[in-house]
């Protein structure tokens, strides 16, 4: 339905041309029939588009431009002027209404029905693609007054000369932006280039970008502008958050996020059709209630899709930004940004889905350290600052998750429960069991699988430097004490610090764990873990093939030292650091298995203290040698003397 504001009577809306005090939609000089079909939808006072727009277009006949958000009520700031002015034949095409998508057609189309329910003979076709095109031809040959369509299917109906635009007297352009961004222009073109000069050009446009701009010169005439804000401003209802992640992590931050917005109902974007599909797809494997729409998908199933969705049966829409377009859901709670847009302004539509009506929104962005100054640039383009979040922890997300169960709990409607006579019959069975008892019996069952999935979870929040400054510090926790494990495999079975990760890695039990220093042998590995991961660890990895032969993994002497290993490496305790001994967290290597290159790997050329490939089996044989070797952290330059 048509997206409508309420504001009191002594409201005052600054406008870029004057102050106006908001009046009532009776006051804007509208029929009888129109307040008529208002009254029925629950309407009093506009918008502050609609109160400047409506007088504007039922006065003059002078071409205009709006700048205003999605979400504004911009279908009726049009479509009300239109309806009273237009003459109720029922047969020509008097309005063409252009739209950048089939949904925001359909929906408009849908909203001037409302709005003309009391106005006699006016009709409203809506034309897009993906529908049959001889059903919209039929229809058309029996007559419409407002036509609302794509630029793409208006212009094919054009070509078959079945929609003819000399009697058009009102051509409005509704969200002019994203038309021209999906590409449109050359039908835009084409359309504007049939209908008669004298028509009056109305403009909607969320931004004024060059291409729009070019659009009002070349075909409006002298056009009156109203602008409510500043151009390109973000809603101002909607708060912006950020978080900083590592590529390889992004999905698994994507998940802690959700975890602690159990009420969250919202639109996820991602870049292209694969992704989107791709990550709606493990959402659903790991219970989200979640669906995509993207291209591929049909007009049908898109339907039942959005159906769901404005009925919250669906919580996350996932999609692209070419899907999403013309969509429009009321009291969205967040917008998840997957990856920034490509092009920054395109982030102001996205983020303007949410924040309607008066309401509040969240626009989240899950960005890499390198974007964090795109994220800079678009605080500059909505004119409001990003707050700065970090990824929750296991413990964080855990005890939301009990939280939220345990509200659903309290507040489940025990009236519609199961019939009384099981219910007494099972509080019967359970009567032996105490109060207390009950309860941990409940956790164990139903929230322990909970604890179990998010202990041990790793830090996801990555450095970054911020444009001009120093780099962003990352929190690292020491390991104070530790407990050293043995495997049998060494360099001579060509094991190294990126096989030993593979190897951590391959077991769930394991994930999370901090690893400390390495000393890899001739025929044996050491390495320190926190104590309370040992016996788990030497559990989860003893007898696992690697190589075609089984690990056998034991707990070294306590008093094992880690001397100058015959491949000088710095011990660095930093996380990022590049095949140094140093510590590492979350039992993670930097790419993770066999036959993948690895930042500091053996055998592998790279930056951080690992020497190029070429020297691989020179090292081998040289190791089983038992002689000790001098070699630089930096790779093959020659050591100094």
């Amino acid at each position: 339905m048509v997206p409508i504001c309420y504001y009191s009577a002594d409201k005052i809306q600054i406008s870029t041309n004057n102050i106006i005090i908001m009046k009532t939609f009776k006051e804007l000089g509208l029929s009888a029939e129109i307040m008529k079909s208002l009254d029925d939808l629950g309407f009093v006072e506009p918008t502050p588009v609609q109160g400047e727009a409506i007088p504007f277009v039922l006065k003059s006949e002078q071409d205009l431009v709006a700048l205003a958000q999605t979400g504004t009520g911009k279908t009726a700031a049009f479509g009300l002027p239109i309806l009273q002015k237009i003459s109720p034949d029922g047969r020509t095409p008097q309005a063409i209404i252009l739209a950048p998508t089939r949904e925001l057609a359909i929906q408009i189309s849908q909203d001037i029905r409302d709005l003309a329910k009391h106005s006699k003979g006016v009709t409203v076709m809506p034309v897009y693609g993906g529908e049959r095109i001889d059903l919209q031809i039929r229809t058309l040959k029996r007559g419409v007054n407002i036509v609302v369509g794509t630029p793409g299917r208006v212009h094919d109906l054009i070509r078959r000369r079945v929609l003819k635009l000399g009697t058009i007297k009102w051509v409005v352009l509704d969200e002019a932006d994203e038309m021209l961004d999906m590409g449109f222009k050359e039908d835009l073109d084409a359309i504007l280039g049939e209908t008669p000069e004298e028509r009056q050009t109305l403009l909607f446009s969320a931004t004024m970008s060059k291409s729009v701009s070019n659009i009002a010169k070349k075909y409006m005439k002298d056009a009156h502008e109203i602008s409510l804000g500043s151009k390109n401003i973000g809603a101002e209802n909607v708060t912006h958050e950020y978080y900083v992640v590592n590529s390889r992590d992004r999905f698994e931050a994507l998940k802690r996020i959700l975890d602690c917005l159990p009420g969250v109902y919202g639109i996820l974007f991602c870049r292209t059709r694969r992704e989107t599909q791709d990550i709606a797809d493990k959402l659903r494997q790991a219970n989200y209630e979640v669906e995509a729409i993207h291209g591929e998908v049909s007009q049908a199933i898109r339907t039942k899709i959005m159906g769901r969705f404005k009925k919250k049966q669906i919580r996350l829409l996932v999609a692209t930004d070419v899907a999403a377009r013309g969509i429009d859901v009321k009291n969205l709670t967040h917008v998840i940004n997957y990856n920034l847009p490509d092009n920054n302004e395109a982030y102001t539509h996205r983020s303007g889905r949410t924040g309607r009506a008066n309401q509040s929104g969240i626009s989240v962005a899950i960005v890499g350290a390198s974007e964090v100054r795109r994220v800079r640039e678009i605080e500059r383009i909505i004119g409001k600052a990003f707050e700065k979040k970090q990824v929750p922890e296991g413990k964080d997300v855990y005890e939301k998750l009990v939280d939220n169960f345990v509200d659903t709990i309290k507040h489940s409607d025990i009236e519609e429960s199961t019939d009384e006579k099981y219910v007494s019959e099972i509080i019967g069975k359970l009567k032996s069991i105490t109060k207390e008892n009950l309860i941990r019996h409940f956790v164990a069952k139903e929230l322990t699988p909970l604890f179990e999935d998010h202990k041990n979870t790793r830090d996801l929040n990555a450095s970054f430097r911020e444009p001009g400054k120093a780099r962003e510090p990352r929190e690292r926790k020491e390991m104070t004490n530790s407990v050293n494990l043995q495997i049998d495999l060494g360099r001579k079975q060509r094991f190294d610090i990126k096989a030993l990760f593979s190897l951590i890695n391959s077991s769930s039990k394991l994930r999370g764990i901090e690893v400390g220093e390495i000393n890899l042998m001739p025929e044996a590995t050491i390495f320190a873990v926190e104590p309370r991961m040992a016996d788990v660890a030497i559990k989860a990895l003893s007898g696992i093939d690697v190589k075609g032969r089984k690990v056998k993994i034991t707990k070294a002497d306590d008093s094992v030292s880690y001397p100058k290993s015959n491949y000088k490496r710095s011990r660095s305790t930093s996380s990022s650091s590049g095949g140094g001994y140093g510590k590492r967290k979350g039992g993670r290597s930097p790419r993770g298995s066999y036959g993948e290159k690895v930042s500091g790997g053996y055998g592998e050329r790279s930056r951080g203290g690992g020497s190029g490939a070429s020297r691989s089996r020179k090292r081998s044989n040289n190791a089983s040698s038992g002689k000790p070797r001098r070699s630089s952290p930096f790779g093959n330059k020659k050591r100094n003397k």
